[in-house]
């Protein structure tokens, strides 16, 4: 969505704020041991509390109120009776609805003694992420964001999954346009001021391509290799952007 009054822009930091209340409360309670039905259970306790709704579920009807994915697992995993074990990466992913609009957002949390390439592929997810947090502004191309993520992971020496790509986001989950994860040389569309889109570098330590799991919705790499995922809700304006579930 592009936003045209300030009650839209009220209304997506008020369910940004949430997403980032469930993240945090999340972060905190991973440890060896948690289920990640437990976790949910935790994010789903904060997102209630605040009047929201999981958006995956109502429009999709994905079978939780949280996207929990592990070590493998990109995106997409189904919360339940899995637990969490020393160094597992444990990737939590929230889109919440409240009062008509939606934010979304995703952090890795490492679980120590994580590894040295686990360690690395998250801060490398993160870094992509700020990089392309620099080119969002009001007149440059689309296709710059994913030029700045994929630069950084080459550069880390891991890969993005060119499958899985941020969004356009504000009314509905998926809206227009498509903000991929790789410079797309053919797109010319350009970010305009109070345009709400997603930026979440998702990356792989090896093959970057995924395989969907017995499960129907959680998307894993084909070779087992590790991946990292790292997301916000924006607002693109002519100056720095505005982080709408960083706070």
């Amino acid at each position: 969505m592009s936003i045209e009054s300030p009650e839209d822009l009220a209304g997506l930091k008020a369910v940004g704020h949430v997403c980032h209340l469930a993240l945090a409360a999340m972060r905190k309670a991973v440890r060896p041991g948690i289920t990640t039905g437990k976790l949910q259970i935790i994010g789903g306790n904060v997102m209630r509390a605040n009047g929201a709704r999981s958006a995956p579920a109502i429009i999709y009807g994905f079978p939780g109120e949280i996207l929990i994915s592990v070590n493998d697992e990109a995106v997409h995993g189904v919360p339940g009776e899995r637990r969490i074990r020393a160094g597992d990466l444990v990737k939590l992913d929230v889109t919440f609805e409240k009062g008509g609009y939606i934010a979304d957002a995703a952090i890795t949390v490492p679980v120590e003694p994580v590894t040295t390439e686990g360690g690395q592929l998250v801060r490398c997810a993160e870094r992509a992420f700020q990089r392309a947090l620099h080119v969002a502004r009001a007149g440059n191309r689309v296709s710059e964001i994913g030029r700045a993520v994929d630069m950084e992971v080459r550069r880390c020496g891991f890969s993005v999954i060119r499958a899985l790509c941020g969004h356009g986001v504000g009314r509905t989950i998926h809206e227009p346009p498509s903000v991929p994860n790789f410079e797309d040389r053919l797109s010319r569309e350009k970010l305009t001021p109070g345009l709400v889109i997603t930026i979440e570098p998702i990356i792989a330590s090896g093959v970057a391509r995924t395989e969907t799991a017995e499960d129907g919705w959680t998307l894993r790499t084909v070779d087992g290799g590790l991946s990292a995922h790292f997301e916000h809700t924006i607002v693109i304006t002519e100056k720095e952007p505005i982080l709408l579930t960083a706070a």
